[in-house]
């Protein structure tokens, strides 16, 4: 998904682009453009900019990067950039009086200084990850770093320079990072299957089966299903055959639902310990 970062814009800006002061004031009347607060105008509808904004922020960490489609594990309410001067919070919903206690609910404010140069309507994405890492679990983060590298949204290189100006401690999530998961449950199983220190491979083709995502110990297919990418009853069928094609050539098959890799790894891990065990019984 394309963020338009210049969705926000100052008074300044629009006269700059010929605008008159009564077109400007037309145009808010209208609905064509919204007056979030002093100084500051929203283009087109997004109702986490314009909360954002009206705030006194702008988008930042998780909330932008699933604006971008990166994998979040848990979201959590909308997350805003403060500049470290703002002692004044406005009102979301009423620009005239100060955020209340109630409003702050389901609000994660970071305060944080930005390295990268940012809008008046977003943090940049650099930015947004280096937050994201603070701000998840070890895990959760491992998943988001590989989905912005297999978006490639960021390189490695600007990968590097993110965990840069990180401290040190967070060297370890860059360290196991791969850029070939394509969601975040194949990283989660991918993390579970170090853990056990289970040997892999990941976007396996195998011939009459198909591309599976992970090959384990060389006789165990590990597929993350979720339900997005396996709902139907044609793609149930597809997947049962391809299972089936599989164990005709000796392999077993693991199905893990997204949700068991997300909340429930301790499920999942002795799954993985108790079919390992029977195969070498």
């Amino acid at each position: 998904m394309d963020i338009d970062t210049d969705l926000v814009v100052t008074r300044a800006d629009l006269l700059s682009a010929g605008m008159t002061p009564r077109a400007i004031t037309r145009a808010v009347r209208e609905g064509r453009m919204r007056r979030l607060r002093r100084d500051r105008y929203l283009l087109a509808p997004q109702d986490e900019i314009e909360r954002a904004v009206r705030i006194g922020g702008r988008v930042a960490c998780t909330s932008l990067l699933a604006m971008y489609g990166v994998f979040v594990l848990t979201a959590g309410g909308l997350h805003v950039h403060l500049e470290h001067t703002m002692s004044r919070l406005r009102s979301p919903f009423d620009a005239t009086r100060r955020l209340s206690e109630a409003e702050r609910d389901g609000l994660h404010l970071h305060w944080w200084p930005l390295t990268s140069p940012s809008g008046l309507a977003v943090v940049d994405i650099r930015d947004a990850v280096a937050q994201s890492v603070r701000c998840q679990t070890v895990r959760a983060a491992v998943a988001t770093v590989d989905s912005v590298l297999y978006l490639r949204l960021l390189t490695w290189d600007d990968l590097r320079d993110v965990f840069a100006g990180l401290p040190r401690r967070y060297q370890a999530i860059l360290a196991v990072a791969d850029g070939s998961a394509e969601s975040g449950p194949e990283t989660l199983m991918r993390l579970l299957l170090r853990q056990l220190g289970l040997r892999y491979r990941t976007q396996v083709s195998i011939p009459g089966v198909g591309r599976v995502d992970f090959v384990v110990e060389g006789w165990l297919i590990i597929e993350c299903d979720s339900r997005a990418h396996h709902e139907g009853w044609d793609k149930q069928r597809e997947d049962r055959r391809r299972d089936l094609a599989a164990a005709a050539l000796g392999y077993s098959t693991l199905r893990p639902l997204a949700e068991h890799l997300y909340f429930d790894t301790g499920f999942v891990l002795n799954a993985l310990r108790g079919i390992v065990r029977a195969h070498h019984s």
